[in-house]
């Protein structure tokens, strides 16, 4: 990552091949890493594949942002953890062209926080008037980390 403003984040990552066929070399700043090619397609598959990997970064996405999110909101968030699953299926994809994953489902396990924030009553979210009387939302504690986000409270 190269930092060039508070804004702008600019990313490099490189890729090539090795002498196994379907097995690439990527680095990322100073760190290198095996991926392989998955085995139906006559690679090696005993590294992470490449969709592995891509549903790894949004998992660890979602657990840092989770986080983030979190600590500006001044929310006492323990060990948040994000499971994830793709499905993808060759014989019904939306384009000829292109091979995408046909479901992801994330499930996201958090806990915390043991208390409601220090904050006036009147500025507490549906879930944190739900949870000052003992009842819960579903999705709590992240409904009072992002209130528009939550479905469920209807925010």
């Amino acid at each position: 990552m190269t930092a060039t403003s508070s804004t702008v984040r600019e990313y490099d990552v490189t890729a090539r091949s090795t002498d196994v066929f379907g097995r690439v070399l990527c680095g990322v700043r100073d760190h290198h890493y095996i991926i392989d090619g998955p085995v139906q397609n006559g690679c090696p598959g005993q590294e992470v594949t490449p969709v592995e990997a891509f549903l790894s970064a949004v998992a660890a996405g979602g657990v840092e942002l989770i986080q983030a999110i979190a600590r500006d909101r001044q929310v006492s968030l323990r060990g948040p953890a994000v499971r994830i699953h793709g499905a993808l299926d060759r014989s019904k994809q939306a384009r000829a062209d292109l091979t995408t994953l046909n479901s992801v489902a994330l499930e996201f396990t958090l806990s915390g926080p043991s208390r409601l924030p220090k904050s006036s009553p009147k500025d507490w979210t549906t879930a944190q008037r739900r949870a000052s009387q003992g009842r819960q939302c579903p999705s709590y504690p992240l409904c009072w980390a992002r209130p528009r986000l939550c479905k469920v409270c209807r925010l």
